[in-house]
């Protein structure tokens, strides 16, 4: 079925020629037989070759029986209808009509063989490395196979989408897009579980690397689907061998403990996770969270959740993801009128934290005021602009440049209404009495880190896109 499969065949018809048999010809004529139905380059040359071999040989090995007994029939009768019946005509002019029967048939054949040739060609020729290499594809070429894809699909022939998705993945083999298509498109399939199973295990054992482990998760949970959760759990355990502390595989690894054994068992993962020495720090940031946030929404214990972000943010000064999370803990509890001052000094107070001892940039902790501005602004009391208006000036003040006359030069002093705490740390010393500590530049940027799911990740190409299309 490959396009480009006429070196095949030639080698094929070559080595059945060479060998010695008294029935090579009709070996050769069969080969023939099936290559001028498949749509690929030099089809018309077989098809050529095909007919001349069809003349020499018997009109029985032409065509099966019943088509052989339709055309005689069809030829019988015509020309009774001309000359009186079936007599009048001689066995080598009823041979000869046959053969003519059987050529037009043929040629219907070539024509529908041409048709199909003629609309492949379109993406074929656009195919300018058939073959796997290490180097990234551009994105014309990716999207060419996406389009032929698209075609043999909507063709509704099985075997030949199958094939062409095998040609893609040769030299496509590096990006996940096609392996996760090949196995949403399998999987649409009737009964084709174990090809299903067959195609995760390639790419998640020989093709995609493991620092992108979207294909071996969702292989974790095909397997859940069908039963087999313990092969699920050692997918997960297979990609923390090569990346410990991996945020995204130990969550799906929780959450596939929930579902099975419940939501014990999920924070038992992750407090496994915290307690492991080799795990980062901003990993395990990332952990206390989702545990907080697993009391919180399956337990329904929001004092449980609280107390979890409470005991753990001594840990996490720099963590952004720690420090958004708790706020949007926070700020999502449901109030009352009774209730909203208690739960004003909460979000207050997690605010000031944030700013005023988290290790985090200035810019981050600006980011995440914003928050408590919306906060301020859509549900505060009387007093609230006030505070809003002093945070605004306190982050976001100016600094004044202003040049005093001396002896022998001029000294530019900065004036600044932010506190020491809202200030762009420049010294190596940290700030005092609980204020941020300092943080270097690695530390800083680890700190930013926003986790996300694989899923969440897809993106569409833009149609004009050009260059390199980069494997992740």
């Amino acid at each position: 079925m490959d396009f480009l499969a006429h070196p095949f065949w030639d080698k094929y018809l070559e080595f059945e020629d060479r060998v010695e048999a008294h029935d090579k010809d009709y070996k050769i004529f069969s080969i023939l037989s099936r290559v001028i139905k498949i749509p690929m380059h030099q089809y018309a040359r077989y098809f050529e070759k095909f007919r001349q071999l069809a003349h020499a040989r018997p009109v029985v090995e032409l065509v099966p029986a019943d088509t052989l007994s339709r055309f005689r029939a069809e030829v019988e009768s015509e020309s009774a209808g001309y000359q009186g019946g079936p007599k009048a005509i001689s066995e080598m002019e009823i041979e000869r009509e046959v053969r003519t029967k059987i050529d037009n048939f043929y040629l219907e054949t070539f024509t529908s063989t041409q048709a199909e040739t003629t609309k492949r060609w379109t993406y074929e020729s656009e195919i300018k490395r058939p073959y796997f290499h290490v180097t990234e594809l551009d994105y014309a070429q990716l999207a060419n196979w996406r389009k032929y894809l698209d075609f043999e699909e909507a063709e509704g022939d099985y075997n030949r989408a199958v094939f062409l998705y095998e040609r893609c993945l040769v030299t496509c083999a590096f990006y996940d897009e096609f392996w996760f298509r090949y196995l949403r498109w399998m999987s649409a399939q009737e009964g084709k579980q174990e090809e299903v199973r067959n195609i995760y295990q390639r790419a998640s054992t020989i093709y995609v690397p493991i620092s992108r482990p979207g294909i071996r998760l969702q292989y974790a949970y095909f397997e859940e689907m069908s039963d087999r959760s313990d092969l699920a759990r050692d997918i997960h355990e297979a990609i923390l061998e090569r990346m410990p502390g991996h945020v995204e595989t130990i969550i799906s690894w929780a959450n596939l403990e929930r579902r099975q054994h419940g939501l014990e068992a999920a924070i038992q993962v992750y407090k496994a996770q915290i307690d492991n020495p080799i795990v980062d720090l901003f990993a395990k940031a990332a952990f206390v969270v989702e545990w907080a946030f697993l009391l919180w929404k399956i337990k329904g214990s929001v004092d449980e959740a609280r107390q979890v972000f409470q005991k753990n943010q001594q840990w996490y000064l720099q963590s952004r993801h720690f420090w958004a999370s708790y706020l949007e803990f926070e700020l999502s509890q449901p109030t009352s009128a009774e209730k909203e001052t208690e739960h004003y000094e909460r979000v207050k107070k997690i605010h000031e934290d944030l700013v005023k001892k988290s290790g985090m940039s200035l810019s981050t902790r600006k980011e995440l005021s914003n928050y408590y501005f919306t906060y301020l602004q859509e549900r505060g009391t009387k007093d609230a602009m006030k505070e809003f208006l002093q945070i605004d000036r306190e982050l976001n003040g100016y600094v004044l440049q202003s040049t005093f006359p001396c002896s022998h030069a001029n000294i530019s002093s900065p004036l600044s209404v932010q506190p020491d705490y809202a200030k762009p740390i420049t010294s190596g010393k940290g700030l005092e009495n609980g204020h941020a500590p300092i943080v270097d530049e690695a530390t800083l940027r680890k700190g930013e880190a926003r986790y996300s799911n694989y899923y969440a990740e897809r993106r569409d190409v833009p149609p004009n896109a050009q260059g390199t299309a980069p494997f992740a």
